[in-house]
């Protein structure tokens, strides 16, 4: 499943996360690097790998459905008025190299390759940082290029005519456990009202752990949360909602996600405290 390339997070001098560089995979599951286990700091794991229920959801990430038709996400492509359809049509990230390696933190090139093609340069800068004792936070940025003379754009299965199915972005897949999890952002809660709306932060807590998500840029506080909580834990932040998002030549596209790691269950003050405290550092 995993290569030895890969690289360790740590807080404090706790291994905290898991960065692999080099997946071994196969072509479908559209391999890219990814951080799996990603644990609290009492060693609680919240992310899952290959579940049986999605083979192609990867710890956390960046995945995205459609880009220019290609597929970045892994398994099925939705087809508009024909449904989820096995295409051979995935593409894959391809680690360049880091310009930067810390045990908090990193910076890496990466180029995203399809048919032969590179479409998308990204530069990922990931850090991680101290909260509290029961609490660590994780700093997520990708910025995607169009190194191409042409337009490109970025879709996802709702913008190809399938409601509701705006993933595509970062996305963190959680461990699934014998209930499924609460979710809950500071004024509202459950997946249904959470879905596919704009809020500051979204927590999801389980039974040992909560994970509370921000954007922290302008930018990406305007893309709505894409949530699951029933069929399986997950949370991304959708880079195509309504439209596709397009991305001319030689323009970046940047998000920048910031994620609190915390042993227990956070109740709405908590977890609003810590956020911000996250976001600010």
């Amino acid at each position: 499943m995993t290569s030895d390339d890969s690289t360790v997070l740590r807080v404090a001098g706790r291994p905290v996360g898991r960065y692999v560089t080099r997946p071994e995979l196969p072509g479908r599951l559209s391999p890219r690097p990814f951080l799996h286990p990603v644990t609290t700091l009492s060693g609680v794991s919240v992310t899952e790998l290959s579940p049986a229920d999605h083979l192609h959801h990867l710890g956390v990430g960046v995945a995205v459905p459609d880009v220019e038709g290609y597929n970045f996400w892994g398994g099925r492509t939705f087809v508009r008025d024909q449904g989820p359809t096995e295409l051979d049509n995935h593409g894959a990230q391809r680690h360049m190299g880091f310009q930067l390696r810390d045990p908090d933190g990193f910076v890496e090139e990466l180029r995203w390759v399809a048919a032969g093609t590179e479409l998308l340069r990204e530069r990922r800068t990931v850090a991680a940082g101290a909260l509290t004792d029961t609490a660590w936070a994780l700093d997520f940025t990708f910025a995607l290029t169009n190194p191409a003379t042409g337009p490109l754009t970025i879709g996802s299965p709702a913008t190809n005519g399938r409601p509701g199915a705006a993933y595509g972005g970062f996305f963190w897949r959680a461990r699934k456990e014998a209930s499924a999890p609460d979710v809950f952002t500071a004024d509202t809660e459950g997946e249904q009202a959470v879905h596919g709306r704009r809020a500051d932060w979204l927590a999801l807590a389980g039974p040992s752990w909560t994970l509370v998500f921000a954007g922290a840029t302008d930018a990406t506080r305007r893309d709505p949360w894409f949530v699951r909580t029933a069929e399986y834990p997950g949370v991304g932040s959708s880079l195509a909602h309504e439209e596709r998002l397009p991305v001319p030549p030689g323009e970046t596209v940047v998000r920048r996600i910031v994620t609190v790691v915390a042993d227990g269950r956070l109740d709405r003050g908590e977890a609003a405290a810590l956020i911000r405290k996250a976001v600010a550092q």
